[in-house]
């Protein structure tokens, strides 16, 4: 495993280190989605292979982004708690986000760390450090993707610092854990907002909020109020709450009366994955985690695959779909739907799909369809 990552990151060093680049801030990128002219010289990006199947599919990415000559250099840093050895510091991985403004992220595994009385992950100091406050998943049918619901298409977005990811919990007398969920009005009002703001933005009617404020009437009654508040300042978007286990069996019964969903942290969590599993699976549902000043675009469904580490079966669509949307908010356009285009041509014609899709193809030979379509 660690032979694999080490030589996979030489590999992303050495892709990254070619050709004559152009420096670009790219703050400079993220506020001209308007315009029509494409920025000039390479955008800079910072690059997190993650764990698991995690490395091998951002190289599918480079191949791609490689053979449509997208104009992006990525810098790329290794960060995992399960191979600490060969992560990079949290603080420097920080520093290129904040500094490139714009991150392609695989997954990171999230070892036991109960024996250490290390409660908080990797991912979760990732965001504090940053602020990534907010979490957008978007659920949506792709074409040739066998499902039992077709013509999905819902945005579940998650307030992702607080909740009960919260990591304040001790053990107050012996077998007795208190946890404690954190809510707070400032955070509850300032998701409730991007959600609005989304729905707006997108052309999106309806906003759901998700909550448990029939039993936790304190901690969700804050997060709903806070939702109440915002959705007066948006009287064109159609309002709604739901709760939360409610929500779920409504999800796998009809997921198309659902829009833009927004919810606690641990709510949204489940919800994501409840609902990847809508449209084929944690291999196929692209991610974003948004603060006020960066983004940072994952797969949607955290699941690192560590089993087939190697195998050459992953399927790189998800991770595909987020450097989709990578390009697209660079105002990279062209490039963004030249690769969607291509990707969902291979994807309905059915003839090269991995195994998670009903096909017998590896993760090389669908990254080579990929490839050919380009052309």
């Amino acid at each position: 495993m660690a032979l694999l990552v080490r030589n996979i990151c030489k590999v992303l060093s050495q892709t990254a280190q070619k050709g004559s680049i152009r420096p670009l801030h790219v703050g400079a990128v993220l506020h001209q989605e308007a315009a029509s002219n494409e920025p000039e010289g390479k955008v800079k990006c910072t690059l997190i292979p993650g764990d698991g199947v995690g490395p091998e599919l951002v190289v599918a990415v480079q191949h791609v982004f490689k053979a449509a000559d997208v104009p992006v250099e990525f810098e790329p840093y290794f960060l995992s708690e399960v191979n600490p050895t060969l992560s990079a510091p949290l603080e420097q991985v920080s520093n290129s986000i904040a500094r490139n403004r714009v991150c392609l992220k695989g997954i990171l595994a999230t070892p036991d760390h109960s024996h250490t009385g290390e409660l908080q992950t990797l991912n979760m100091k990732l965001r504090r450090s940053l602020d990534l406050y907010s979490n957008v998943v978007h659920v949506k049918s792709l074409p040739g993707v066998k499902s039992r619901h077709q013509n999905v298409d819902c945005v579940i977005i998650r307030e992702q610092t607080e909740g009960e990811y919260s990591a304040l919990e001790h053990e107050s007398v012996k077998g007795v854990v208190e946890c404690l969920k954190i809510v707070t009005a400032t955070k509850s009002q300032r998701i409730a907002k991007f959600a609005f703001d989304y729905a707006v933005k997108n052309n999106r009617k309806k906003v759901t909020c998700v909550h448990k404020a029939n039993i936790m009437k304190l901690g969700d009654g804050l997060f709903l109020k806070s939702c109440h508040e915002i959705a007066k300042l948006y009287p064109r978007v159609t309002f709604e709450t739901m709760i939360v286990d409610n929500c779920t069996m409504q999800m796998v019964s009809n997921p198309h009366q659902f829009d833009v969903m927004v919810m606690p942290n641990l709510y949204g969590n489940i919800v994501d994955n409840l609902a990847s599993g809508l449209v084929g699976g944690a291999g196929v549902v692209p991610g974003a985690t948004y603060s006020a000043e960066c983004v940072v675009f994952e797969p949607g469904a955290r699941h690192t695959y560590s089993e087939a580490v190697g195998k050459n079966v992953a399927n790189p669509t998800a991770m595909l779909l987020c450097a989709v949307k990578l390009l697209h908010h660079v105002n990279l356009k062209r490039y963004s739907e030249q690769i969607k285009d291509a990707l969902n041509r291979v994807l309905n014609d059915g003839k090269v799909l991995t195994k998670d899709l009903g096909g017998q193809s590896s993760t090389s030979e669908f990254t080579n369809a990929i490839i050919n379509s380009l052309r």
